[in-house]
């Protein structure tokens, strides 16, 4: 596992020093892990999964692709997820604002915004 960290700090560009404050870790642990003096937790191979979008089967055994193979949807449902974790985001305050008031809606509402949104996607596309 030594050798995937090592790798994937490196695919990422990031120091271990960035690395280790991504996940909430100290550098000197992350350098630990690259020299196989220590092995990471359960919970720090899945935090490290979740931050960076790692395939976990290839973290633990080299099996498969180094990063996740995520549809459309999950990629922006997974994006959202960040976004809405920055707590002094302004970008965050508006989804965050913009579901509750969708949440507020009566259902004859949210149809019809669902419909203006799909007509929207459509012009969209076709102005493409």
């Amino acid at each position: 596992m030594k050798d995937r960290l090592k790798k994937l700090r490196k695919e990422l560009d990031l120091t271990q020093q960035a690395f280790a404050d991504k996940i909430g870790m100290k550098q000197n642990t992350i350098a630990q892990y690259e020299m196989g003096r220590t092995t990471p937790s359960d919970a720090i191979i899945f935090s490290i999964c979740r931050e960076f979008g790692v395939n976990e089967k290839w973290l633990r055994s080299g099996e498969g692709e180094m990063f996740e193979e995520l549809t459309d949807q999950q990629k922006i449902l997974k994006y959202t997820a960040l976004l809405l974790k920055d707590k002094d985001s302004a970008v965050a305050d508006a989804i965050q604002t913009l579901i509750v008031t969708y949440e507020q809606l009566d259902d004859t509402s949210k149809a019809v915004l669902e419909k203006i949104a799909k007509q929207y996607i459509d012009n969209l596309k076709k102005s493409q």
